[in-house]
């Protein structure tokens, strides 16, 4: 019988992100090695790892995600504007990704949206807030999260 995931169990799988219209956003299916993770380690966001818990070695599931159980809703709050003058060496075309330093020096990007008089205005918004997903994913192998791989070491 194989193992079901759990909270903490070792998972190996592919898995693909994409849009409504097909458009795949996120894909492990080509890398030569699937990967592996811990269900729970924060690898995934909460919304991709409950679709997880319950399924087996073997199990195949593509389910639509809404915007909350997967990069958010889109939040009014973080669109921002700044002073033009700010943007000296940097691009204001539409759509340009900016990398700002908050105040633990953190970079966090936004984009440009546009150029209103003398303010741009940056979306903080992750680039799939408000967007439902598709997230299939191949379940290849589960790890009860108590079993530990065994180590064979000779007596010398």
């Amino acid at each position: 019988m194989s193992e079901c995931i759990t909270a903490g169990s070792e998972v190996t799988l592919h898995f693909s992100l994409s849009l409504a219209d097909g458009q795949v956003i996120d894909s492990t299916r080509s890398r030569p090695e699937a990967p592996v993770l811990v269900v729970g380690d924060g690898q995934l966001l909460p919304g991709f790892e409950e679709v997880l818990l319950g399924l087996c070695a073997g199990d195949r599931r593509s389910i639509i995600l809404p915007p909350e159980s997967a990069f958010g809703a889109w939040n009014a709050d973080n669109l921002q504007r700044f002073d033009l003058a700010r943007f000296v060496d940097l691009p204001t075309t539409a759509g340009t990704v900016v990398s700002f330093t908050d105040q633990s020096r953190s970079e966090l990007p936004g984009v440009v949206r546009a150029v209103i008089g003398d303010e741009v205005e940056v979306d903080f918004n992750h680039p799939l807030a408000g967007r439902e997903v598709v997230f299939e994913v191949d379940i290849l192998r589960v790890r009860a999260p108590d079993s530990q791989a065994v180590q064979w070491q000779e007596k010398a």
